[in-house]
């Protein structure tokens, strides 16, 4: 059986800036490592004269900062120490922690509550993270939980940086802190002039610039084991991708909502986006919508995204109206 080409998407514009510095006589250099209980691997554009050794110092450190501000794993982290910290009490939060905040907080309001960075009590109970449990929690357990939890108790002062904790509140910023982890380390290889990589932590990935043959940094879109489904191939040109999917952990998205399990029968959500982050959390939020309401929220915030679904009949795949302009351009 002949196999099924692969679809194109491609961003609708080159950014003529992202080709500073590209060299054709540049070679491709691959580093990985360990992250957020996750891997990390970082392909990019190097000259004989980079110092692969000094990057990979640079990557790491920069990822555990990182992990000491926004794990919810590691103990001792600023996270856990502000969902310890007394009801009423503020915390100043360094530069990273406070933009992933106020992307969470922004994508929560305008998701009506589908992404939620402050549902760590709920996840907690589910056994999502840390703490493993060995049944599934009764509904006056989730419920508690749930009124301890939620967005609209935080307050938050931009101007400040400062994060009031309302009193039992626990965050829980799994499902956007990859994704800006993978801004950050596509930011810092570009402060060290190495413009031109594509970085993956944990399967968000974000691109910059070109491969030193002018091609993108192509990147194939997830499709879960089984669902016969023709390739979709991305150019990862100044562009993030995240997915968000129950094929791999299982049944892992809470609906912050209602403390539950999400139930929209989506097996699969990837979201294109400039940021990683945002893409992260859009992804997230789409799956907790399920097929109708995530496609009409996709719609609405103009998102490039696809959503697969199983039917009776099969997989259902659905691209909103941007994602169709990127492979219409293609």
């Amino acid at each position: 059986m002949a196999l099924a080409l692969p679809r194109i998407a491609v961003p609708p514009v080159l950014d003529p800036h992202a080709l500073t510095g590209l060299d054709p006589a540049a070679r491709i250099a691959d580093l990985d490592g360990e992250t957020m209980g996750t891997s990390w691997h970082v392909r990019l554009a190097a000259m004989p004269e980079t110092d692969l050794a000094a990057v990979r110092k640079a990557i790491e450190a920069r990822l555990a900062e990182l992990v000491d501000e926004m794990s919810h794993w590691a103990p001792d982290s600023l996270l856990m120490q502000f969902n310890r910290a007394p009801g009423g009490s503020w915390m100043t939060l360094p530069r990273d922690f406070a933009a992933v905040i106020e992307a969470g907080l922004d994508i929560a309001e305008r998701s009506g509550g589908a992404f939620d960075p402050a549902v760590g009590r709920l996840t907690d109970l589910f056994g999502l993270g840390p703490k493993k449990v060995n049944a599934p929690p009764d509904s006056a357990a989730v419920e508690t939980a749930r009124r301890a939890s939620g967005w609209r108790r935080l307050v938050y002062d931009s101007g400040m940086r400062r994060l009031r904790q309302p009193g039992s509140c626990w965050l829980d910023l799994s499902g956007i802190a990859k994704g800006h982890a993978a801004d950050a380390v596509a930011d810092l290889l570009g402060a060290m002039g190495l413009r031109h990589a594509l970085v993956e932590i944990g399967g968000e990935c974000a691109g910059r610039g070109l491969r030193p043959d002018g091609d993108p940094w192509w990147v194939d879109l997830e499709t879960p084991p089984g669902l016969a489904l023709p390739p979709l191939r991305i150019a990862l040109h100044q562009l993030a991708v995240a997915t968000s999917g129950n094929y791999v952990r299982g049944d892992h998205n809470l609906d912050p909502r209602t403390g539950q399990p999400a139930q929209g029968g989506i097996v699969s959500v990837s979201v294109l986006h400039a940021s990683a982050m945002h893409a992260d959390a859009w992804a997230t939020a789409l799956t907790v919508l399920g097929p109708e309401r995530g496609a009409d929220l996709a719609r609405r915030e103009g998102l490039a995204a696809r959503m697969i679904s199983v039917r009776e009949h099969g997989a259902d795949e659905w691209l909103s109206p941007a994602l169709e302009r990127m492979t219409a351009g293609a």
